[in-house]
């Protein structure tokens, strides 16, 4: 009894680690779905954008405020962008390269496209480093600088 129960408790595990993998995957495809959706929004926003600024020059009005405003909501519709370019890869387990937006794995160190240092995000500098505004002890010069001068194979 002992094997059939090892081998359905692996069968669940398995079928466990399917279903959490086909909810990623849904949940990536949703996230894409609205990605795509604000991409499109954005586009539209340039386009109206581009009629208010022809519009307004060749009646030789001022529209600066119009723009403004268009400016506003296409920043806003980028940002929104963003978070959801940010949860999909925090849903893949990837970590964007702030030098130059490459996704790279989380155990990555350095990237992959451009070898920039990947920051970790979840630790806090905090908790690791000494308290910021406080200034980081030196290490003392070694002792050994004065055996080094007196050696006499130096000079030859």
């Amino acid at each position: 009894m002992g094997i059939l129960e090892d081998v359905m408790f692996n069968a669940k595990a398995a079928v466990n680690a399917v279903g959490q993998k086909a909810g990623q995957i849904v949940d990536v495809s949703k996230l894409r779905l609205n990605a795509a959706d604000l991409n499109n929004e954005i586009s539209k926003r340039y386009e109206s954008l581009g009629r208010l600024v022809y519009d307004a020059k060749k009646t030789e009005n001022s529209s600066s405020d119009l723009v403004e405003e268009c400016i506003a909501v296409i920043d806003d519709l980028y940002e929104q962008l963003d978070e959801v370019n940010d949860q999909i890869a925090l849903i893949k387990n990837l970590i964007k390269c702030k030098s130059c937006g490459y996704e790279n794995s989380q155990e990555a160190v350095f990237c992959s496209r451009c070898g920039a240092k990947l920051a970790k995000e979840e630790a806090p500098a905090s908790q690791e480093g000494p308290v910021s505004g406080q200034p980081q002890e030196t290490p003392a010069p070694r002792q050994s600088e004065e055996p080094e001068e007196k050696d006499p194979n130096e000079d030859q």
